[in-house]
């Protein structure tokens, strides 16, 4: 099990060297990117182009080729028509040159590239014949790469780069490309250039370096693990699931591999050209024998910590039984009084042990948090009994007064359609259907308080929802010379609401709000997202509606949803307005609550959930 510990760390580890390396690998693309960059900014440079000043763009060329230790440099023009190259060999217009996909790439989106691309061997030999040596034991396409192309049949990969020319830095027609790159095959620098060691040479200076191994396809193009003879393995192909797991499904691999003397931890990953394209694979191998190695060490030095852990712990643990046992055993006894329903029990002094009086402190707190959520959940308990009770004499009541003041409202509105009464008794008349009016208003608060109507829920958005409720009571704040701000919220989900309902709680809060202020105070509402203050993993939106106002007594925080409560005058407010918006918003599965501080304003926050039925399921 230890054994298969260590390989699996050692894959991780692997798996970190190889992402390592590959930063190498792109870092030494973004350098030659650089210097070809670098080099285009001169306006000689520039200008050298435009007038074909072959001598000198030579001689810049090589500049570049031998500080950037690039194997092929070269410029063509914008129509794709070469300039200049590191070759000594004459360029001819009349002879067709082997395709550049690099450059027509680069001219086709008239933006720089840079990357790993696959080039033909022609082409490489043409842009520097001193490549060709490195370029014998490249093996023909793989089977999965069939072409049609006879002249495409030999290739090579290389990291390159391409910049566009244009007549001025800030743009322009474009006049040429310049591109550059290194070919990849043999080349020792990209694999030197990579950390000798990601782990072994701080722990165990004998240990075996990690060698790193670039892939064509499937086939070994450079790499620093060397056979039993020295040689370096160019050529060598990898197993055929290595090959479906990274070139063929793009996959990060780590296998182990067996060799005639070693067996190695190697890990694979796929490298892209340009165009998106699997081409190759970036390889890390590190010898098992390594990972032994550290076992050995790790077995030892853990046996050695076991013994002395248990020295010390027999002998910490004979000094401090009797000084903890007291203050736990107090702990145990509170425990059992606390299962018996006594919320205060008694816990003794503090211990002055850090950890036995972080023990008592906490289980002290929940104690008290057991006792204060009890007092919460009779309070709220009491509350709906209180309400429930309420609701059943209000339907009562309203039922009952409902009819016979509809016959009062009917005649008196008849007595008011006769025109040989005086104006005095018409006054009265009025009076009475005013009073008659305010009544039903009030009698038909009471039935919505306790009537349970079901919902008729469809899909809103609350955004808009809010700006036509708060749309509805502009005229009536800007008469007043209120404020009336809406900010959205941005991303906000779709709700599956009663619109009417909904809104009817909104207009509720809002003309609440404006009675509570006065001229060149403001209202704030806004939307956002968040969690149930009662439950973090259940998410929803959160209405905000702020104002300015005269703020509610403390006093009375606590009986603003109840029934008939109301701070408004006699004759100016039913007290039912909130407890409809209360039983409304719990409807839906929500909540809603109060801050409000005297004098200065108060917030009222409408929470609902994004999904209704899993809220009804959780409250049932």
């Amino acid at each position: 099990m230890l054994y298969n510990t260590m390989i699996h760390e050692a894959k991780n580890h692997n798996r970190l060297a190889l992402n390592a390396t590959h930063a190498v690998y792109n870092a030494r693309i973004k350098f030659i990117k650089l210097a070809l960059d670098i080099t285009t900014l001169g306006s000689g440079f520039r200008s050298s182009v435009v007038n074909k000043d072959i001598s000198d763009l030579s001689d810049r060329i090589n500049r570049l080729a031998l500080n950037a230790e690039l194997d092929f440099v070269g410029i063509v023009t914008g129509d794709e028509i070469p300039l200049c190259r590191l070759s000594p060999h004459q360029i001819s217009n009349q002879i067709t040159l082997p395709e550049n996909p690099l450059v027509r790439h680069t001219i086709r989106h008239r933006l720089m590239t840079a990357g790993t691309i696959v080039f033909p061997q022609e082409f490489m030999i043409l842009e520097n014949p001193e490549l060709a040596k490195r370029l014998q034991n490249v093996p023909k396409n793989a089977p999965e790469q069939k072409t049609t192309d006879a002249n495409k049949q030999r290739s090579c990969m290389a990291i390159a780069a391409a910049i566009p020319i244009f007549e001025t830095r800030s743009g322009g027609n474009l006049i040429g490309v310049l591109y550059g790159g290194m070919l990849l095959h043999q080349n020792m620098r990209i694999v030197n250039s990579i950390p000798k060691s990601f782990l072994f040479d701080t722990i165990q200076s004998k240990a075996d370096t990690p060698t790193v191994s670039i892939f064509f396809n499937n086939i070994c193009i450079v790499t620093n693990m060397v056979d039993r003879n020295g040689k370096q393995t160019f050529g060598a192909h990898v197993p055929d699931d290595v090959r479906q797991q990274v070139l063929i499904r793009g996959n990060q691999w780590t296998t182990r591999q067996q060799d005639s003397t070693d067996r190695y931890l190697v890990s694979y990953d796929p490298i892209c050209d340009i165009f998106g394209e699997r081409v190759g694979m970036l390889s890390i191998a590190v010898s098992e024998s390594n990972h032994l190695f550290l076992q050995h060490k790790f077995i030892l030095y853990l046996s050695l910590a076991i013994l002395a852990s248990v020295i010390f712990a027999i002998a910490m643990g004979i000094f401090f039984t009797h000084r903890i046992m007291q203050p736990i055993h107090r702990l145990i006894k509170a425990s059992q009084e606390v299962s018996d329903g006594n919320v205060s029990p008694d816990l003794g002094p503090i211990s002055n042990d850090k950890e036995i009086a972080v023990l008592q402190i906490t289980f002290g707190q929940m104690v008290r948090s057991m006792k204060r959520r009890r007092m919460e959940s009779q309070t709220k308990i009491i509350q709906s009994e209180k309400q429930a009770s309420i609701g059943r004499l209000a339907a009562g009541v309203g039922h009952e007064i409902n009819n016979p003041l509809t016959g009062v409202l009917t005649y008196t509105h008849m007595l008011l359609r006769k025109k040989d009464i005086s104006e005095d008794i018409r006054s009265d008349l009025n009076v009475i259907v005013e009073s008659t009016e305010r009544i039903r208003k009030i009698v038909k608060g009471l039935l919505d308080f306790s009537r349970q109507t079901r919902l008729d829920p469809e899909r809103i958005d609350i955004n808009r929802l809010a700006a036509s409720t708060i749309k509805l009571m502009e005229n009536q704040a800007l008469l007043k010379g209120v404020l009336i701000e809406f900010k959205p919220g941005k991303d906000i989900p779709m709700l599956v609401i009663d619109r009417s309902k909904i809104e009817s709680v909104l207009l509720n809060i809002l003309i609440n709000a404006l009675d509570a202020t006065k001229s060149a105070d403001t209202i704030t509402a806004q939307t956002t997202t968040a969690v149930s203050a009662n439950d973090v993993d259940h998410g929803g939106v959160e209405i905000v509606i702020t104002d300015t106002g005269c703020g509610i007594l403390p006093e009375n925080l606590n009986k603003l949803f109840d029934p008939f409560f109301s701070t408004k005058e006699v004759g100016k407010g039913t007290g039912l307005g909130l407890s409809v918006s209360y039983g409304i918003v719990k409807e839906h599965g929500g909540t809603i609550r109060v801050q409000s501080e005297f004098g200065k304003g108060s917030t009222f926050f409408i929470w609902l959930p994004l999904n209704q039925q899993n809220q009804e399921k959780q409250d049932r």
